[in-house]
């Protein structure tokens, strides 16, 4: 893997120092800061290709960092947390985030997450062909999308997802089907990780009402992409 570039942004001195060893012995550049702002300016400045974000950070937190970041940029975010509640981990994913990993965690595991996130990236920007259904427009060259016209930033997460939906118009697509298409983690990510991701990818493209979302959820099953009814009524 060519040297790509990661941000890590956590408070803890200690782990900073750590985690900056690891992702060096893995051939990876790296910076650290220990706080929001310090991440953001970090962000702006420098080429950065993944960040590491720590939920618990002193003045901005890491929700509202991450909030800020997904403004203006889709670069991938993994986000460290030391908490359990189920109700974080939802907030991370639905706020943009895209894998989450909570502390304590092996070095292995995050080494395995980051080049899963930066593979993901690099596989959507090496595809080179146009998707255009008539109500979706994917540029894999450009590595843009449009929906009935109007441009639409992706996260690398969003992009997969929506890429996967489009090629298959019609399928059934299952929780484990997805994350084999769209997610290629080699250690294994949970399925309920697949339901947030849709639900932020459709309030994205302006589909959250589910009775008119082309995403159809089809209850036990997975989901399913139908372009057809809604380019029909425009």
């Amino acid at each position: 893997m060519p040297e790509h570039h990661v941000l890590v942004v956590d408070d803890d001195p200690d782990l900073r120092i750590v985690l900056e060893g690891v992702y060096r012995h893995a051939g990876f550049g790296v910076t650290t800061v220990p706080d929001g702002r310090s991440a953001l300016r970090a962000l702006f400045d420098g080429k950065v290709d993944l960040v590491v974000l720590d939920i618990g950070l002193p003045g901005l937190d890491g929700f509202e960092v991450l909030n800020r970041i997904r403004d203006v940029s889709t670069v991938p975010v993994l986000l460290l947390t030391a908490r359990t509640r189920e109700d974080d981990k939802v907030a991370g994913l639905l706020g943009g985030a895209d894998d989450y990993l909570t502390k304590p965690f092996s070095n292995r595991e995050l080494i395995a997450r980051s080049v899963a996130l930066l593979r993901r990236t690099s596989a959507s920007a090496a595809t080179a062909d146009v998707v255009d259904d008539g109500l979706v427009r994917l540029d894999h060259d450009r590595r843009e999308a449009w929906v009935e016209g109007r441009p639409v930033a992706l996260t690398p997460i969003e992009w997969s997802l929506l890429n996967a939906f489009v090629r298959r118009p019609g399928l059934v697509l299952t929780p484990a089907q997805l994350l084999e298409i769209a997610w290629h983690d080699p250690v294994g990510i949970g399925p309920e990780r697949v339901k947030f991701a849709v639900l932020r990818l459709r309030k994205r493209l302006g589909w959250s009402d589910p009775a008119t979302s082309p995403i159809e959820s089809v209850r036990g099953v997975g989901y399913r992409y139908r372009p057809r009814p809604n380019t029909a009524a425009t």
